[in-house]
């Protein structure tokens, strides 16, 4: 496979059909920048690689039945929510490990479906906004690109995307309705704030 000219979609096609190579072209080229993504929430190097590192584990095996439109905004929310689950994780064993000294099993299970319906509510609403604030608003939350890039690649002003982001985030808040769960809305409190 020539890596080098192979487009996101392609290697996303590539590998829902088990080709390994565009598994490594993936790995390679998204691993810093998700690696980034964890660190910066977590600030502790050996979890954020251990957190990037269960994202690829995931995506490989669950390629099959990866339905996704963009993979850069994909695996930046699997990042970014594994990080949410590992803190609240952490959390919940502080206040427990007295009473039952590990976390419940179904917390995980509760986890993947929470994450699959967090995906599905965020992607859902997003490509249900006005053009430019689907695109800030995408590339900015899901992208986890910084506002002042955003502007600039979409030849704004940043006050222009900030607006436009303020608009995004107030028409999705105002559309969540109920969440399945407690830890679901935190996740989504969190991915709606402002940067």
């Amino acid at each position: 496979m020539n890596t080098l000219k192979v487009d996101e979609n392609e290697l996303t096609s590539l590998l829902k059909n088990g080709d390994a190579a565009a598994f490594t072209e993936i790995y390679n080229q998204y691993w810093d920048k998700l690696y980034y993504v964890a660190y910066k929430l977590l600030k502790d190097t050996n979890t954020a690689e251990e957190i990037v590192q269960d994202v690829f584990l995931s995506l490989w095996k669950n390629k099959e039945g990866l339905t996704i439109q963009s993979l850069a905004g994909y695996l930046a929310a699997m990042t970014r929510y594994s990080v949410y689950h590992h803190l609240s994780k952490e959390k919940k064993s502080r206040e427990k490990e007295e009473q039952l000294g590990f976390i419940n099993e179904g917390a995980v299970t509760e986890f993947n479906v929470d994450h699959k319906i967090l995906l599905q509510i965020v992607t859902e609403l997003s490509n249900k906004l006005p053009e430019k604030c689907r695109l800030v608003f995408q590339y900015n939350k899901l992208h986890d690109q910084p506002l002042a890039e955003v502007a600039r690649d979409l030849n704004i002003s940043q006050k222009t995307a900030e607006g436009h982001l303020t608009k995004a985030l107030r028409i999705i808040r105002a559309n969540l309705g109920s969440a399945p769960s407690e830890f679901l809305l935190i996740t989504i409190a969190i991915l709606l704030s402002k940067k």
